[in-house]
């Protein structure tokens, strides 16, 4: 058996005690295996992890970073596209909504040039990718690869807020126009036939066959029998028949409380329950109930009241 011996002396500084270390050579052998063993490990740890730009991996990376920074600026491009097309909607609402007379939703007023939020985070972003961005702040064509960083979300969220606020907008708008246009149409803005006026609307006017005053709660328009009559706007007939002392007689409700009547007609073109449309034929003039001569009595009543007909419509074709 091999008895040698490796002997290790310890001399403290200064004189101090001297201390003495024997290992046997089979100790040493493992000792120097050890850290033999230890200095491999180490050594394939770093090349691992240290790996030159020119091998094979460190191209792939590169070029990998490359195809993310041409994805990044075209998102970047479609992202500030899409911005101008909201900021170009917001406008464009807010112009229809002048048209329908509705005020500027808070909601939906927005400055074209608005910012959205942008990050600072870049130069990190920039670091990993191993590009260029600026990293002034209020540019709002910053690239989108320096807006990205971490923070994008944000403005993303953002955009598509005033994107839903923009729809429920363009909505309200259209409801609105809707109303209106439904409105406009029933509105009796033409006259329903042509000839003179020869009575006018009058709370109080001698009645020529009962001779009395009686309210008159519409026009007379004198024109020959057989003169065609139109509805003056759309609505549904409610009425057709003989009414007592109207003679043949047409109601039409309009809608938005409005209904007007065509009195002492010489005959009857629709029937209760009909859709018509403004300047659709509906009667003929004539002298039927209680009346001296040809004429249409023309009522039109909103909201159960009796107004004057001439206050919808300027009535250039009846002369007084």
């Amino acid at each position: 058996m091999d008895r040698r011996r490796w002997t290790i002396v310890i001399m403290p500084p200064e004189g101090g005690r001297t201390r003495e270390l024997w290992l046997s050579r089979r100790r040493m052998r493992w000792l120097g295996g050890g850290v033999a063993t230890a200095a491999l490990v180490v050594l394939a740890a770093a090349s691992l992890l240290i790996t030159p730009w020119g091998t094979p991996g460190a191209r792939m990376v590169a070029a990998e970073n490359a195809e993310l920074r041409r994805e990044l600026a075209a998102a970047d491009q479609r992202f500030l596209a899409l911005e101008d097309t909201v900021s170009a909607l917001a406008k464009r609402e807010g112009e229809m909504r002048v048209l329908a007379g509705l005020s500027p939703a808070e909601s939906t007023i927005e400055a074209t040039g608005e910012e959205l939020a942008l990050t600072d985070d870049a130069p990190a972003l920039n670091a990993t990718l191993g590009g260029t961005v600026a990293s002034g702040s209020g540019d709002r064509r910053r690239p989108f690869l320096g807006r990205l960083g971490w923070s994008a979300r944000p403005s993303l969220d953002r955009l598509m807020e005033r994107a839903t606020a923009l729809a429920r907008g363009f909505d309200e708008v259209t409801d609105t126009l809707k109303l209106q246009s439904e409105r406009v149409k029933a509105l009796p803005s033409i006259m329903p036939t042509s000839g003179w006026l020869s009575s006018e609307f009058a709370k109080s006017r001698f009645h020529p066959i009962l001779h009395e005053n009686r309210p008159h709660n519409g026009i007379d328009l004198t024109a020959e029998i057989g003169t065609p009559i139109v509805a003056p706007a759309a609505g549904v007939v409610v009425y057709s028949g003989w009414d007592s002392g109207f003679g043949r007689t047409i109601e039409i409700d309009h809608g938005h409380g409005i209904r007007t009547r065509f009195a002492h007609c010489a005959s009857l073109s629709v029937r209760r329950g009909q859709r018509v449309t403004r300047g659709q034929l509906i009667a003929a003039v004539g002298n039927s109930g209680l009346t001296t001569s040809p004429h249409l009595h023309y009522e039109i009543h909103v909201n159960g009241r009796p107004v004057d007909p001439l206050t919808f419509v300027l009535p250039d074709d009846a002369t007084p």
